[in-house]
């Protein structure tokens, strides 16, 4: 398929538009969220693992599906993997260095407890934060499902569900490939990849990558490497058996944002670190697997997976930043320390089979999912101020970190999980489909105190999540559907959950969606439009008869609309875009603000953008040439449960040139941000403390198959 883009001169214009309603006169800019790919007029067609267990594709699933291909990765060049999925429809970016730079929002409910990431379809259990994978290099695809999918991951997925999915064994001939980059900051990257057929049963896949770059603030240097790597054995062509393994070591940006000055942000302070010199920060993450995949028949196919997940993190930094409006200095606290060891072993095995029930086509899957998880925690209870506490805005000494407080090991929590489940379509007739599905998760966890020696709680959570849906084809090309899905997240990752938190239940929330998904135009073109309501039920709020205490009545809900268009515009054309609207709101929420019981019904919950777009235009001007552009854009969102704080709105153009210079080469370059717009991304840490996104970015690649 022939990939297309915008002439440059065209898509500098792109990069100053704004889409009415999306940004305030005090905004940056803003517009809703759009996304572009090469090959969406297959998309609803090709089947898509993260929907179902039943291989559905797309069309035949009741729910919002987004697939971005290895095509589109490489035409759009995000080397980012948060850069890449949240060009889906409805999702935006919310990184920070407590999260390992890894937290999205979706439909109104934000971080890892609501907005889950799995991992080629398994996910890491119980705690805040996911560091991997983080570069798109290895990766073959990334599906993002919209809405509850505890049916299919358990919980913690009440906004959606995003599986990345790497590349694996085929095959086909022997290919190898690398690509080296060069750009602004002083980035460089390396990737390497290689895979094929070894003979007539054994093939393999081996991708390395390796990044480097001084970051767009001071003291914004960061480094990684990745691995992963596959070898499969066909032992016969109804039985495959597949090792795999991925290791992804880190050290990102030491940067905790920039402080408000007077309740605002100034732009002389945008590359402004005021973390301490001798700050760390790193992520080591293993993840190994063993699966095995049986068609005993063309009806039946059985698989499974035996995995070990392993991840390290220490941060060493001065997290927190305040102004001084009496000395006009910026005071410094919370020299934090802390280091985790994470581990987690499981099994999955599945069994899917194609039949027939009352005389009509049925397909049904049942599953088993069980794991055991260990998380330790080690602190010095987040005690110290740097030296220098206090620094100049603008010319800040970095300094040292000081804590007189030792890090040793404060906590172990333990889960053991297990959980049973099952997916059912039925065809009532050739054109009108129902499913059905439901699972049963039960979590074990206990919490040791390591300072006491004694256990501080255990505790069993269980659910059962469930969804009910139907597909009505009104013509071949057009399909209606409706959902009603119930999911569950903690108050808290399992694995960090503190004795107070323990004591309450899962919070609990209900969505229904109604759609429609359709190509048109000799199939060069497809769109779809979903509209939705999630109700988020048992959030902890404050008592009103005491404000010290904590009660489980709150709830926030979230109603929404979203569009996709992928299509052929001519013969060298293609335009990608998508938006999102939607209302997002405490329904029922108490908290204390100086002693006092405050309701926030009504208002925004902290880091929802309203308002989201992507799009991507190309086209290809002459043989070879390609040009193409992408504008992001993400209305405002606030920083507080009061409204009080909102950070501006805004939109980002980005530009890209290829040129193939040969059948095996290709020569890029591309433009992030190409206006160098200022934005921010979150504000995390505290209401007043915002993190900046990248400026202006150019980078140059050469990527050579053989």
């Amino acid at each position: 398929m022939k990939t297309t883009r915008i002439p440059l001169i065209q898509a500098a214009v792109l990069s100053t538009l704004a889409v009415p309603g999306l940004a305030s006169a005090d905004d940056v800019i803003t517009l809703p969220a759009v996304l572009v790919s090469a090959d969406k007029a297959t998309a609803l067609r090709t089947p898509a693992a993260t929907g179902s267990n039943l291989d559905l594709t797309p069309m035949q699933t009741p729910a919002s599906i987004d697939v971005i291909t290895r095509a589109l990765l490489d035409e759009r060049g995000d080397s980012n993997l948060v850069d890449a999925i949240t060009r889906s429809a409805g999702v935006s970016a919310m990184p920070h260095p407590g999260n390992g730079g890894s937290s999205l929002s979706a439909r109104g409910f934000t971080d890892t407890t609501s907005v889950t990431r799995l991992y080629d379809g398994v996910r890491q259990v119980g705690g805040v934060g996911l560091t991997f994978p983080f570069d798109t290099w290895s990766v073959d695809r990334i599906e993002v499902l919209r809405g509850p999918a505890s049916v299919l991951v358990g919980d913690g997925a009440i906004g959606g569900v995003v599986n990345v999915i790497p590349k694996k064994p085929t095959r086909s001939a022997i290919r190898n490939e690398v690509q080296a980059t060069f750009g602004t900051d002083n980035t460089q990257r390396i990737g390497v990849g290689s895979g094929g057929a070894i003979d007539e049963q054994w093939s393999y896949r081996v991708d390395a990558s390796g990044n480097r770059s001084d970051g767009w603030v001071d003291m914004g240097q960061s480094r990684d490497l990745s691995f992963s790597g596959a070898l499969q054995w066909d032992a016969t062509p109804e039985l495959k058996f597949k090792l795999s393994h991925a290791t992804g070591r880190q050290h990102p940006m030491r940067y905790f944002g920039t402080p408000l000055v007077d309740g605002r942000q100034l732009p002389a302070l945008r590359e402004k670190n005021y973390n301490v010199g001798d700050s760390v920060i790193r992520y080591d993450d293993r993840w190994s697997e063993a699966a095995a995949e049986w068609a005993p028949s063309a009806a039946t196919t059985v698989r499974s997976k035996l995995y070990h997940i392993r991840s390290e993190r220490h941060y060493r930094n001065a997290e927190g930043y305040a102004w001084n409006g009496a000395t006009g200095l910026i005071d410094r606290s919370d020299d934090t320390e802390i280091l985790h060891d994470q581990q987690q072993t499981g099994a999955t095995i599945d069994v899917m089979h194609r039949s027939s029930l009352l005389g009509l086509p049925n397909q049904f899957a049942l599953g088993v999912d069980a794991s055991h998880s260990r998380f330790q925690h080690a602190n010095n209870t987040y005690v110290g101020s740097p030296d220098p506490a206090s620094v100049d805005p603008y010319d800040p000494i970095a300094g040292h970190f000081v804590s007189a407080i030792p890090t040793i090991p404060r906590y172990r929590n333990t889960a053991r999980q297990y959980a049973v489940y099952g997916e059912e379509r039925l065809e009532v007739t050739p054109r009108w489909s129902l499913l059905a599905g439901a699972r049963y998760d039960h979590a074990q966890v206990e919490r040791q105190n390591l300072v006491s020696g004694q256990q501080d709680f255990g505790r069993t959570y269980t659910n059962i999540g469930w969804r009910l849906g139907t597909v009505f084809d009104a013509t071949p090309d057009t399909a209606l559907y409706a959902q009603l899905a119930r999911a569950a997240d903690p108050v808290g990752g399992l694995l960090m959950l503190s004795a107070a938190n323990s004591k309450f239940d899962l919070s609990t929330g209900r969505q229904l969606e109604v759609g429609l998904k359709q190509s048109f135009w000799e199939k060069k073109g497809e769109w779809t439009l979903a509209a939705y309501r999630i109700e988020k039920n048992n959030l902890l709020a404050r008592d009103p008869a005491n404000p010290q205490l904590r009660v489980q009545v709150g709830q926030r809900s979230s109603t929404g609309l979203e569009a996709t268009l992928g299509m052929t515009l001519a013969r060298d054309w293609k335009l990608d875009a998508n938006a999102t609207v939607l209302r997002a709101k405490f329904d029922d929420f108490i908290e204390s603000e100086q002693g006092v019981a405050v309701s926030r019904a009504g208002k925004v919950p902290p880091d929802v953008a309203q308002k989201l777009a992507n799009i991507w235009l190309s086209y290809q001007f002459f043989p070879g040439w390609s040009a193409s552009a992408g504008l992001r854009a993400v209305g405002r969102r606030y920083a507080d449960n009061a409204n009080r704080i909102a950070m501006p709105g805004y939109a980002t153009a980005d530009l890209a040139l290829r040129w193939q210079a040969a059948p095996d080469t290709t020569v890029s370059l591309r433009a992030a941000n190409v206006a160098d717009r200022g934005y921010f991304t979150t504000a995390y840490y505290t209401t007043s403390q915002w993190f900046y996104g990248p400026g202006r970015q150019v980078e140059a690649s050469v990527h050579y198959r053989f």
